[in-house]
């Protein structure tokens, strides 16, 4: 059967399992990508796909400089695929399980200082819908945590007195806390946003765009961005949600939070990705925390 028939087919079953959009433009990127490199070598039949042309496939990215951590994310989506294929009959034996795992290197989760966050939180002004969204998107991230897609998806009933749902990776429902500051922030939002869209047909998004609609992952990316700008936040940082994201954990991590309770509220599926938080953390944090820990000062 041709590789790319396959490929339609597994697509279509991620659409009737209700994957998410960006799940499924992955998943179809990086399978495309595959079978156009075995085009080249006149593989066009999943039967005839061995180990040693995913092998090769690899090696060929490798050597065109790409990082470990995206080798594993193509590995990652062949794998399911082709278990897939194996499921269907398709094939007889997963060349994947021989393929093996990139080793990633652990680098140094680097984020925003308190003092930025500070400045970024009153980059927006409360003048307007635009400004009084945008504060409330900032804040939002840096309280809970939240991933930029989980957040552009939040409907308005996601909102309750003290606690935020949030439907994350896998339809997995978490529950965050809504601290005072971000209620705050929120009624304000919420009093401006029914002003803004009134007598409007909007969909139960919490966050629109300035037309009312559904705010799109990019979007969210220039809010992060303009707000940086104008917070002067250090050029060496990357300016994105998922540093927000960063600084949630890592203050979370600060301020008394076990790893444990930390997985939890980020909805993370492995206690592992939340333990490189913590091994980001600077010496001197580390340091000044074992000091409230002190065994002589808790006696």
């Amino acid at each position: 059967m041709l590789i790319t028939d396959v490929i339609s087919e597994y697509i279509f079953d991620c659409e009737i399992r209700k994957f998410s959009p960006k799940t499924i433009k992955g998943y179809r990127n990086n399978l495309n990508y595959l079978a156009k490199y075995l085009d080249g070598y006149d593989i066009t039949k999943i039967e005839d796909i061995k180990t040693i042309h995913l092998k090769s496939f690899f090696k060929h990215i490798s050597d065109g400089g790409r990082k470990e951590s995206y080798m594993n994310g193509l590995l990652k989506t062949f794998r399911v695929f082709f278990k897939y294929a194996l499921s269907e009959e398709y094939i007889s034996v997963n060349p994947c399980l021989k393929v093996p795992w990139a080793k990633e290197t652990m680098p140094l989760i680097v984020t925003f200082t308190d003092a930025e966050v500070k400045r970024m939180i009153y980059a927006f002004k409360e003048t307007d819908y635009m400004e009084m969204r945008n504060k409330a998107i900032i804040c939002m991230l840096i309280d809970t945590g939240i991933r930029n897609y989980e957040l552009c998806c939040l409907p308005m009933e996601a909102l309750r007195e003290n606690v935020i749902n949030i439907m994350g990776k896998g339809k997995k429902e978490r529950q965050v806390a809504q601290s005072p500051f971000l209620s705050k922030v929120m009624l304000k939002y919420m009093r401006m946003r029914c002003r803004y869209f009134e007598h409007k047909n909007i969909p139960d998004n919490l966050f629109l765009s300035r037309t009312g609609n559904m705010l799109t992952v990019e979007a969210v990316e220039r809010i992060v961005k303009t707000a940086c700008e104008r917070a002067n936040v250090r050029q060496t940082i990357r300016c994105s949600p998922h540093t927000c994201r960063h600084y949630f954990a890592q203050c979370q991590i600060r301020n008394g939070m076990d790893v444990y309770s930390l997985s939890r509220i980020m909805g993370h599926s492995n206690i592992n990705i939340t333990q490189r938080y913590l091994n980001s953390m600077q010496d001197n944090d580390i340091v000044e925390k074992s000091v409230k820990t002190s065994p002589l000062m808790n006696l």
